[in-house]
């Protein structure tokens, strides 16, 4: 593994750290999640075309950039570092893998290259408070439980009588950047209870039946939507057997090592404007971040922050593990945007203040995408750090064979062979001594786990 970045990589991150500086202060930030679209409509624009950002992740022959997830993450440290209120995660993170992966070939040709421009945006609408269940960050649920099962509630699909696609009934409670997303990639149950499966459908923003309310949120720059469709017409992303849970899975995985450069770069800018702010702020005749106090504080602050971003860039390496890197960056997000608060003093708790801002993000990411201890459980059972060495052993009655049982198992049939052949060879060495109790299986080696 080379962990220095390359030329082109530096350079995304130094012209989009630029355009951001200039472009989305916290004032601008205040502005633009206000208006109607919930972000700067013209940034967008912008970062889509000298940067193509929408489109790092998708491949060249679809019109996008080409590169890597990783790219992808880099690129949303800075827009987290800033906290760029946009349809990038929604869009790049979420939606493009799904449609990369699911969709047909006509699908993907007609929805990347408007998608790689910033032409259009798209958004994922599961049923209810489930964003984190449905991709698999906080719990495996291959059947699909959280899109309804079947049952009443959540979103049901059937097909369209006159055989011409589907149509969608129910409603997606939060759904990022779903009031002013262009197209939404709904996950819906179909086949009953008996035979029920989770299909994706695409619908669009103008398709009849489909009411889309803004939801206040404690945290602007992330807008959410309830969605609600009713005997709304659908495109099927793909065919009816495709594996859904397993490509939501997938995308979590992903999508989680780019939640956490993106608060990472949360967590390093709130650092920065606090160790900023300590070394201007007077208390006593002398700059409070003379103290050693706070100086402790901040030490204990920058190792966390560095070892959440140390985690994150790894998980952009190894996807695997993304769950873990997002626990640990989420933790270190919210402890620093805490601390950020205490060591501004009085002027950090009002609420206007900027430090607020990453508060909320703190707040907010770790209700939609974690909490932090399920995201670590669940990454402890993938790797089976918890196993019971009970369950491993054999039944009573049934001891397991050992590399010294066999080996004395082999020592007793060659004296017995050896007495067969000649009688007059088998003395009182030759008699075998008791076998030791063998020692209690050790539990199975675990997976490999970033820490």
């Amino acid at each position: 593994m080379d962990a220095a970045f390359t030329a082109e990589q530096d350079e995304i991150r130094r012209t989009l750290r630029e355009i951001l500086g200039k472009r989305c202060g916290p004032d601008e930030v205040k502005a633009a999640v206000r208006t109607t679209a919930g972000h700067d409509r013209e940034l967008w624009q912008q970062l889509a075309r000298q940067l193509g950002l929408p489109g790092i992740a998708i491949a060249e022959e679809y019109g996008g950039v080409g590169c890597t997830p990783a790219d992808l993450a880099l690129a949303c440290e800075e827009t987290g570092r800033a906290l760029l209120p946009s349809p990038l995660l929604a869009t790049a993170a979420l939606c493009v893998p799904l449609i990369t992966t699911l969709g047909t070939a006509a699908q993907r040709s007609a929805l990347l290259p408007p998608l790689a421009t910033g032409a259009l945006t798209a958004a994922l609408a599961v049923s209810g408070p489930a964003l984190a269940t449905a991709l698999a960050l906080t719990g495996e649920d291959a059947s699909g439980q959280w899109a309804g099962g079947g049952r009443a509630g959540g979103v049901q699909a059937r097909a369209d009588a006159s055989g011409g696609g589907w149509r969608l009934y129910g409603e997606a409670a939060q759904v990022l950047d779903g009031h002013s997303a262009g197209l939404l990639l709904v996950a819906a149950h179909t086949g009953g209870f008996a035979r029920s499966r989770t299909l994706l459908f695409l619908v669009r923003e103008d398709a009849p039946g489909l009411v889309r309310t803004r939801q206040a949120v404690l945290d602007e720059t992330r807008p959410q939507a309830r969605i609600q469709l009713r005997d709304v017409p659908a495109e099927l992303l793909g065919d009816e057997g495709a594996d859904v849970p397993a490509a939501l899975a997938a995308t979590g995985r992903t999508a989680s090592g780019v939640l956490a450069a993106e608060a990472v770069g949360a967590a390093g800018r709130a650092l920065a404007r606090t160790v900023e702010y300590v070394r201007q702020r007077e208390q006593f005749g002398r700059a409070i971040g003379s103290f050693q106090a706070v100086k402790h504080r901040l030490a204990d602050l920058y190792v966390q922050v560095q070892a959440a971003r140390s985690a994150a860039y790894y998980a952009a390496w190894d996807p695997d593990q993304g769950g873990l890197a997002l626990a640990q960056a989420l933790e270190a997000l919210r402890v620093t945007a805490g601390e950020a608060i205490q060591l501004h003093g009085g002027i950090g708790f009002t609420w206007e203040h900027d430090a607020h801002l990453y508060f909320k993000r703190a707040a907010a990411d770790e209700l939609l995408f974690g909490p932090v201890h399920r995201l670590r459980a669940h990454a402890a059972d993938r790797a089976g750090l918890f196993t019971d060495p009970a369950a491993a052993a054999p039944p009573p009655g049934h001891p397991a064979p050992t590399a010294h049982a066999n080996a004395t198992t082999d020592a007793t049939a060659d004296t017995t062979a050896d007495a067969t052949a000649d009688p007059g060879a088998v003395s009182a060495s030759t008699t075998p001594t008791p076998t030791p109790t063998p020692p209690p299986p050790f539990p199975p080696a675990s997976e490999k786990v970033a820490v």
